[in-house]
């Protein structure tokens, strides 16, 4: 059964991804049509937000069967997180050598953080036994393939970079923000998966370090690494994965607050969601 399911997951990947090679052997696109196309993703986006905030998505304490079939929570991230590193390979790796060393830097900082997401992360979740929805997997996957095909796009067809960049303030400052944001991330993560033994699958309180003084340090970290890539990337679609990014994790951030003041009665009153003294 969870073969089947995991395969029914990948279809939405395979299809888009002969509909990639399509795109890739048509004319290049203007850009104010590539433009139109983000701003559209933009919109969206923002549509999302909003539903989000009424809607709790299925993602871990959340998940539900309600929401449809289930499939292992592991390989349910695996095939999410690997379908952006797949889509960009697809662009990028014929034309590796027509990119310039900032536009390859870029890319490597982006790869570096999939990698972690896609084959690190997952195999050191102490969930045993744990599911998640396969509508998550797919639109997760959906999701992915989108923005890391605009993202290829445009490193193949728009990017300008010279090596002057790397001096640039804008690189620098986002470069220190993507890799605070990274470490933030890692080590919240880190903390939340030693909360619990291998086998153990309980809920306790997080505390220590940033978790005194919101309930999501992990996703803070995340939005932060974005931000900073937006920044020393200074593109369209690095701006659009931002928002993409934000639209998703501040209400998941929310719904897990909610859930923690619900679920512990000695919940922290003086603990945000995801940004502290703020939301």
């Amino acid at each position: 059964m969870n073969k089947c399911i995991i395969l029914l997951s990948f279809t939405p990947a395979l299809f888009l991804r002969q509909n990639i090679l399509l795109l890739m052997n048509l004319p290049v696109m203007s850009y104010s049509l590539y433009q139109a196309f983000i701003y559209g993703w933009v919109v969206l986006a923002i549509i999302i937000f909003f539903m989000l905030l009424k809607i709790t998505a299925p993602y871990g304490r959340h998940s539900s069967e309600k929401w449809g079939p289930l499939i292992n929570n592991k390989s349910g991230w695996i095939i999410m997180e690997s379908a952006v590193l797949i889509t960009l390979s697809i662009f990028i790796i014929p034309n590796t050598s027509s990119l310039s060393a900032p536009a390859f830097l870029m890319l490597i900082f982006f790869c570096f953080h999939y990698l972690n997401r896609t084959f690190i992360f997952p195999l050191r979740l102490h969930t045993q036994g744990k599911k998640m929805p396969l509508l998550i997997v797919c639109s997760g996957v959906m999701f992915n393939i989108v923005n890391g095909s605009s993202l290829g796009y445009y490193f193949v067809h728009f990017a300008h970079y010279d090596l002057k960049w790397l001096s640039d303030l804008r690189f620098i400052t986002g470069t220190i923000l993507f890799f605070t944001g990274m470490f933030i991330n890692w080590k919240a993560d880190d903390i939340l998966i030693h909360l619990r033994k291998p086998n153990e699958t309980h809920y306790v309180i997080p505390t220590k370090w940033l978790f005194e003084y919101i309930s999501c340090p992990n996703l803070f970290g995340e939005l932060i690494e974005w931000l900073g890539f937006a920044l020393l990337c200074w593109n369209l679609p690095a701006l659009a994965f931002f928002l993409w990014t934000s639209a998703n994790l501040v209400p998941r951030a929310l719904s897990h607050h909610r859930w923690y003041k619900k679920q512990f009665s000695n919940y922290p009153s003086k603990r945000f969601a995801v940004v502290p003294y703020l939301i």
